[in-house]
């Protein structure tokens, strides 16, 4: 499929899911709200909200909706009829002020593992290596975004739904940041035909490597990037959820693009790649160097899984939900890939 075919098919499956709920435009439904709010959130001393509830910033308005939305639910199943989305979600069983249990807990699970991630990069990659800060700014970037996305499952919110796209957007340049860095050898100082240690030296001493222009344009553009994302979409009168999807598809698209053609044999990838190693022929291509694409792949089929959008099982696990259970895994292995390229010989100045 093309890009930009895949580009409109998943904005219009997202802006179907957003603005076509079909739950919350419904006769029943409304009257059942109506009813409930008038019975109990206008009364002169209207029940008061479990600690859970307020803790998350229920109203009692709110819990008329999530219970008039709970109870159609169980109707529609009982008779067989269609399960309805409610706000541009399914109607989840909340758990204490937790709108979606399992995503939230998938969501914990990936900001641990890339805690532990950190952790290893930390353990496996020396100080001295020109790509560590890279990639534990990449884990504390990613560890920002499952805190969003956690809270933002607990409590859809206009800022909490914004602090989850911003960080997530956030998190998928600063992947495609770090990749042009390592792919094209960007890194500040850093002179490929010498060994680390004297690279290192050069560093403190404040010279400029060879690509250092460079790599301050791409910094630059990075950063206006993201400036420019957030600001339009802050900016805008309605969120605009169709160019917010294309925008992150085609950055994550251009992430693994560049990891699939790193992973080629060299007499393709040196196309579009100069050297995969420093100081090494372009012929040099250690074999661990195709399991990119393995990741490339794996990636691919974890975000299609959004495609699918099924009434949740249980009404607890959706298709959203198991997109982020599956990343958590995949980060994990990503991270022993990164750190099995940090420790090839090439770093050390070593040729073959």
């Amino acid at each position: 499929m093309r890009l930009s075919h895949l580009l409109s098919l998943s904005a219009l499956l997202l802006s179907t899911t957003v603005y076509a709920s079909a739950g919350d435009r419904d006769s029943e439904f409304i009257s059942c709200v109506s009813r409930c709010s008038n019975t109990r959130c206008t009364i002169p001393n209207p029940p008061r909200l479990s600690v859970a509830l307020r803790l998350t910033f229920w109203t009692c308005n709110d819990d008329c909706k999530y219970s008039c939305m709970q109870e159609i639910t169980t109707r529609a199943k009982k008779l067989g009829d269609p399960i309805l989305q409610y706000y541009g979600k399914w109607p989840f069983w909340r758990l204490g002020g937790i709108q979606e249990p399992a995503s939230v807990l998938f969501s914990v699970l990936n900001l641990l593992v890339h805690v532990q991630g950190a952790r290893k990069i930390k353990r496996k990659v020396g100080r001295g290596h020109p790509m560590r800060g890279y990639y534990l700014m990449w884990s504390a970037v990613s560890v920002n975004t499952w805190v969003w996305s956690s809270v933002f499952h607990t409590r859809d919110l206009p800022i909490t739904e914004k602090l989850d796209y911003f960080s997530a957007a956030l998190a998928i340049i600063y992947a495609l940041y770090y990749t042009v860095i390592r792919l094209f050898h960007l890194y500040p100082s850093f002179r490929s035909h010498r060994p680390m240690t004297m690279a290192l030296h050069d560093d403190r001493s404040g010279s400029s490597g060879p690509h250092s222009a460079t790599y301050k344009t791409w910094r630059l553009l990075c950063i206006g990037t993201f400036i420019a994302h957030v600001s339009y979409l802050s900016l805008l009168p309605r969120f605009d959820y169709t160019y917010n999807m294309a925008f992150n598809l085609f950055i994550g698209l251009s992430h693994n693009f560049l990891w699939l053609i790193y992973s080629l044999p060299s007499s393709i990838s040196t196309l579009f790649i100069p050297g995969k190693f420093p100081g090494q022929p372009k012929s040099y291509n250690p074999p661990f160097v195709g399991k990119a694409a393995v990741f490339v792949f794996l990636t691919t089929f974890a975000t299609s899984l959004e495609l699918l959008d099924f009434p949740p099982w249980f009404r607890t696990i959706d298709a959203h939900s198991l997109w982020h259970l599956v990343t958590a895994p995949i980060a994990l292995k990503w991270y022993d890939y990164l750190i099995q390229d940090s420790a090839d010989l090439s770093w050390r100045g070593e040729r073959v």
